[in-house]
């Protein structure tokens, strides 16, 4: 009888080819681990899915439900996705240590490239002697129409939370950064039993103590009227996008909006021809050459994927 129970759940945690769904089975509320049918691993954290129990705690995901939208990273080879049906996306740096620049932009483009909605969260803007530079930095993005949010959750955690609960009603928010950002130190002001849930969903996987290894979902304010979720993904240094081809990379980096379709020619690449207007706003100054690098250095990966 259990393989006949029908059900349908989210998408909490992900690790290799196993998944922890929070479903409903008939009137039960139940976290299941599940796997897929044969060797597919297209299913993503914040998936809606749908799945047949196969013992009380474990079953089978049958189908994945519509994407609103799906964040992924990729190299040469292979794809790697981060979460399924997200709206926005937190940027999480720091004053310290260092950050790069070229994980910020490349973040930005996918979050275009989705229509997920990006913010910048600068954390541990106590560390004072850091701060003018940093905002200095982080002024190319602001000067895009990307907020930048400045918190700090160990020094005034009252303030961090007074400044992103707001932003995170109704939504479901990923956070991505390099390690060191104190994303951990956020999700836990957010969420006060992330630990716990960790620990449950680390034992569930199986995944012994590497419990930084998989990206994790919590649901906030689940009984309200607007419930919301917020992704934790592994901190990582690289973020490929090779999946993006020439028409969504030009279209991903905002500032080049007003300039296309006004090149000399109509199917301009925005690299080293006459006439360009992208390039004349380079020359300009009004197109931060750093993004302009990045987008040839992006275009130049996009031809050369072997998956």
């Amino acid at each position: 009888m259990l393989d006949h129970a029908i059900g349908t759940g989210i998408v909490i945690a992900a690790h290799g080819r196993h998944y922890l769904v929070h479903a409903t089975v008939g009137s039960e509320s139940l976290k299941l681990q599940c796997v897929t049918r044969g060797k597919k691993s297209d299913v993503a954290v914040g998936d809606r899915v749908n799945l047949k129990l196969t013992s009380p705690n474990q079953g089978v995901i049958e189908a994945i439900g519509e994407r609103h939208s799906l964040l992924y990273r990729s190299d040469q080879y292979k794809s790697k996705l981060l979460a399924a049906n997200v709206t926005q996306l937190f940027i999480v740096v720091a004053t310290e240590p260092g950050f790069s620049d070229d994980l910020i932009s490349r973040a930005l483009v996918a979050a275009e490239a989705s229509g997920v909605t990006a913010h910048i969260v600068l954390n541990k803007t106590d560390i004072a002697d850091a701060l003018p530079k940093t905002r200095q930095r982080l002024q190319t993005y602001a000067s895009l129409g990307y907020p930048v949010h400045e918190v700090s959750a160990r020094a005034f955690p009252e303030q961090t939370c007074a400044t992103l609960m707001p932003l995170l009603k109704s939504q479901s928010t990923i956070l991505i950064g390099q390690s060191g950002m104190g994303k951990s130190s956020l999700i836990n002001l957010i969420v006060p039993d992330a630990d716990i849930a960790t620990r449950e969903i680390s034992a569930a996987l199986d995944t012994g103590k590497h419990t930084t290894t998989f990206t994790r979902l919590y649901e906030i304010d689940a009984d309200t009227d607007s419930p919301a979720s917020i992704i934790d993904s592994p901190g990582f240094q690289e973020f490929g996008l090779y999946q993006l081809s020439e028409g969504m990379l030009e279209r991903a980096f905002r500032e080049f909006s007003p300039r296309l379709g006004k090149c000399k020619f109509y199917n301009c690449h925005h690299l080293n021809e006459p006439n360009c207007a992208v390039l004349e706003a380079v020359k300009a100054g009004e197109i931060s050459a750093m993004r302009h690098q990045l987008y040839v250095q992006l275009l130049h990966e996009s031809s050369q994927k072997l998956y």
